[in-house]
């Protein structure tokens, strides 16, 4: 702890780059003492002896002090436990009775690997190990043994001289001035203008300060608050990623296999875990506790994670502070998506409403019921008989709910709602960057991910860093990317195939209902094929998304790429690619393609010798409204019950395994480090960004067939939300707390789906919907309507004998040809698309224009920044000013001396007033 500067970064280096450094490997016994099996550096007690220095007292008198604490903490009581390492050994005694037992020379020979490969393991563990110690953190062990295993735990902390050192190569953020909590609420700050009581509203106790910061400099330590307590200077989330950011470095092996990382370590089986803990449990304490003495978790169990707080806003500073800023971020996006679904449900609800209360006035569908016979229609399959118009009488009016004026309102209301969502994300997403001290955050240089380590082929310098690496060719990456997209090419073709499965299959079930000879089920032919087709293409697309999603996995790994940014990006891309086809194909199908190439009586288009579909009775935008009921709603449903059964299954199964060798509440007290490995592992937050993009897409694609999407969604997040919580806070280990500026390549994703939706909603208003047939009757012939169902029927060509007369949908003449309507009515459409598509663009630009990314106070405020830095930065005014004097008097600025300039806080000092000023290196400040 009392190298300074220039040693502790030599030190550090040596262990984290040279792979070769050191003696042999020690053994696990050698982690601590036989007393209490804490572990103090050696060059931490040469130090004291030589400098004869204070601040490590405490430390070497560690092991004569009493058990002040239990929790979170060494034997001690007082040193924090900043990351816990697990790894599980197998009783070896039954496998070499059983191989020497058996005689077989291939069981010996497997036993014999077996126990080579676990004496490689321990190597590596006892080298990595010893390495860690080499970089200053402390160490105890603690082992817990069974009959069949024992599960060994590694417990880590970092002293202060390690975080300090860490603290300025991360470029953490530290606290300059307090400031008063921002009012980041958009909501409560206009209902409070507006003197409505706002029930959202919640105080949550032990709510995070807010300060004015800048990058951390060890130099500079007395001028930041709090720096006297070095306890608690760093916040544990800030300490969890230093410690990380040691393991990750840290080597094991050889620098000829690049074997560093304890990731890489946990893939290879020498670590079966590697956590930082949670802050206790999360259970409420069973006496009266005042609200301030609840720990973090608790805090966001009591006012996050229960259901009963499913109409409270989150406490997003306490998520951040617990989790970091990546879990953070996602929050802030789901609760700031929900918020904003809550205008398009109420509107959607109320267009559906309006339907409703509006059928009566329904001319088409009037006429329809009162026509007896007169509209004899031809028949809709090769063995079905003709039928009257009169028979779909209920189906006509439950259409004019999916398809009147107010839909086309709807539609045109959920596109702009769309591109304004996002822009006004972008601003939430501005400030909550800034306000979580991410706004100047750029991802380091990478590391190599542990796998393409494993499997690089090569060794290459890195032109930045200058240390070689593993290496894989560029031109074997791109022919493998290529390969790769061959595979999902012919996956997106199985995907139509499973399309043209479900197709026939409907048509299939259409004819047996019309065979039946029942006037109901002929009647309801469409809507029961529909349905069942709709069940049938549900469980095709989750069948495909498992299969998919590993496939995708399995790609992306051999495409080889460095870092897992690059990783993440390429799996997104490819799975959202075939989840986007695998979900929106057949909606897209029945939107834009179904009843389209039909063609007429004595020519009628055919597919696999079937007829090709036509929309049902009620238009094609009612099918559409049941596909993406039981498609969207039934994925929602499907997915909350996974995510709340599945979970407590793994868990519930993960506790059984480990409760023989870990005991229980019966034989003894679990300590934290053993609850917490009983936890599940956090996986990530893919799955819950691609459930919520999808969602998105739905809503906006398609909301012209069904208004009552957004309402369902809105409920869905609200159950979402909550799950995700409990998940996090109960039943995942604590993961590793994230920096993150943004949400990522998701916000691209998004940005391409609302403009995709523009063009989605123009498109099946004008060529899907009758809004635009209607209106231009209504301009040319009859204002209410009158007639239209006859003006929309043709009749058979004469040379059609088996129905001579019939009538089918179509603005067709007796020969078959299109009607000058038809032609009239298809410019009407295009010219809507061309004019629909150009005004929500160029408004789109104007809210671009009009609202800036970053709010006017919050420029101000990173302009209150940068100043608090500078003067913060700066050396004694007053040393400056002797300085400036003398410099005066010998003709130069400032005498002589030069000035350290820091790139991202201005000048920091003046070498001569930096040597004047005791303080400047003071480490208490």
């Amino acid at each position: 702890m009392l190298r300074r500067g220039s040693e502790l970064r030599r030190g550090d280096r040596e262990v984290l780059l040279d792979l070769d450094h050191g003696a042999e490997a020690q053994t696990t016994d050698s982690y601590g003492s036989v007393q209490d099996g804490s572990f103090i550096p050696p060059r931490y007690l040469s130090a004291i002896t030589a400098e004869d220095e204070c601040p490590l007292t405490q430390v070497q008198d560690r092991r004569n002090q009493p058990l002040l604490q239990t929790g979170n903490y060494f034997r001690d009581g007082k040193t924090k436990i900043d990351f816990v390492l697990v790894w599980e050994v197998r009783s070896r005694r039954k496998k070499r009775s059983k191989a020497k037992n058996s005689g077989d020379p291939n069981a010996e020979r497997s036993s014999s690997k077996s126990e080579q490969r676990r004496a490689q393991l321990e190597q590596w563990r006892d080298r990595f190990t010893q390495n860690l110690q080499e970089t200053g953190l402390l160490i105890e062990k603690e082992e817990t043994a069974s009959e069949k295993k024992t599960v060994h735990f590694l417990k880590l902390s970092a002293p202060w001289d390690v975080l300090v050192y860490y603290a300025e190569e991360l470029c953490q953020r530290a606290p300059l001035q307090a400031q008063p909590h921002l009012d980041l609420n958009t909501s409560a700050r206009v209902l409070d203008k507006l003197y409505i009581p706002n029930i959202l509203m919640e105080s949550v106790p032990n709510r995070p300060l807010d300060y004015y910061t800048c990058a951390f400099r060890k130099s500079k330590l007395n001028r930041f608050l709090g720096s006297g307590d070095q306890e608690n200077y760093f916040t544990h989330t800030q300490r969890h990623r230093m410690v990380y950011e040691i393991l990750a470095r840290t080597v094991y092996g050889k620098r000829k296999r690049a074997e560093v990382g304890v990731d890489r370590l946990i893939n290879e089986g020498a670590y079966t875990a590697a956590f930082p803990l949670h802050e206790g449990p999360f259970e409420l304490p069973g006496f009266g506790v005042r609200p301030e003495e609840l720990n973090q978790r608790q805090v966001l169990y009591h006012f996050w994670a229960r259901w009963c707080k499913w109409y409270k806003y989150q406490p997003l500073d306490h998520i951040r502070e617990y989790f970091g800023e990546k879990i953070a971020l996602y929050f802030a996006w789901l609760g700031f998506y929900t918020t904003w679904l809550l205008p398009a449900a109420v509107v959607g609800t109320l267009v559906f409403v309006s339907g409703i209360m509006t059928m009566g006035s329904n001319i088409p569908a009037e006429e329809i019921c009162n026509n007896g016979s007169s509209y004899l229609m031809c028949p809709l399959c090769n063995t079905c008989k003709a039928w009257n118009m009169s028979e779909i009488c209920p189906m006509a009016k439950v259409g004019y709910l999916f398809d009147h004026p107010g839909t086309v309102l709807f539609s045109v209301f959920m596109s702009f709602w769309a591109v304004t969502f996002l822009e006004y994300w972008k601003r939430k997403m501005a400030t909550l960057s800034h306000h979580w001290d991410c706004m100047d955050f750029h991802e380091e240089e990478e590391r190599p991910r542990p796998e393409f380590v494993a499997m690089a082929p090569m060794m290459e310098e890195n032109p930045v860093t200058g240390v070689k690496e593993p290496y894989f060719p560029e031109k074997t990456r791109l022919s493998r990317m290529f390969t790769g997209s061959m595979v999902i090419i012919m996956m997106l073709c199985v995907v139509m195939i499973f399309l043209v499965t479900v197709v026939m299959c409907r048509g299939i079930i259409s004819i047996m209902m019309f065979h039946t000879g029942s006037p109901v089920l002929r009647t309801e032919a469409g809507t029961i094929a529909n349905i069942c087709s709709s069940i049938v293409n549900l469980g095709l697309i989750l069948l495909m998304g498992r299969v998919y999603t590993a496939l995708a996995e399995q790609l992306t790994k051999w495409e080889m790429h460095r870092t897992q940014t690059q990783y993440d990006n390429a799996f997104i891309l490819k799975v959202f690619i075939f989840q986007f086809v695998n979900f929106y194909s057949s909606p897209f199908y029945v939107a834009f393609f179904k009843g389209r190439f039909v063609g007429y009586p004595t020519n009628y288009g055919t597919l696999f010798g079937m007829r090709n579909e036509d929309c049902g009775p009620g238009g094609c935008l009612i099918e559409l409204a049941e596909q993406l009921f039981i498609i969207m709603v039934g994925k929602q449903l499907i997915n909350n019950v996974q995510e709340f059964i599945l979970p407590k299954m793994k868990a519930w199964k993960q506790k059984r395994t480990l409760e023989k060798v870990l005991g229980g509440k019966g034989d003894r007290e679990l300590q934290h480090w053993e609850e917490d490995y009983q936890l599940l592992e956090c996986e990530g937050l893919f799955e819950e960004y691609l459930e919520m993009v999808l969602q998105f897409g739905f809503i906006t694609i398609f909301v012209a067939a069904f208004p009552l999407a957004p309402l369902f969604a809105l409920l869905n997040n609200w159950v979402e939300i909550r799950l995700d919580a409990h998940k996090f806070v109960c039943e995942y280990r604590r993961p590793v707390a994230e920096r993150a500026q943004n949400i990522g390549v998701w916000f691209n994703i998004l940005e391409a789906l609302s403009h995709l939706s523009v063009i989605a909603n123009a498109f099946l208003i004008a060529f899907t919907s009758e809004f635009l047939p209607r209106l231009l009757y209504q301009f040319k012939f009859d204002n209410n309507l009158h007639g239209y169902v006859n003006f929309s029927l043709a009749y058979a060509p004469l040379n059609y004998t088996e129905y001579p007369l019939c009538r089918y949908k179509a603005f067709r003449d007796n020969n078959g040809s299109y009607t000058l309507f038809y032609w009239e009515l298809l410019a009407v459409r295009l010219g809507f698309i061309i004019a629909f598509e150009h005004v929500v663009f160029f408004v789109l630009r104007a809210i671009d224009w009009i609202v800036p990314d970053v709010p006017e106070s919050l420029e101000l405020k990173m302009k209150r920044e940068r100043y608090l830095a500078k003067q913060a930065l700066a050396e004694n005014q007053e040393a400056l000013l002797v300085s400036r004097v003398r410099g005066r008097g010998s003709g130069t600025g400032f005498g002589g001396s030069s000035t350290e300039v820091d790139e991202n806080c201005g000048p920091i000092a003046s070498r001569r007033t930096a040597q004047r000023s005791p303080t400047a290196l003071s480490p208490k400040g």
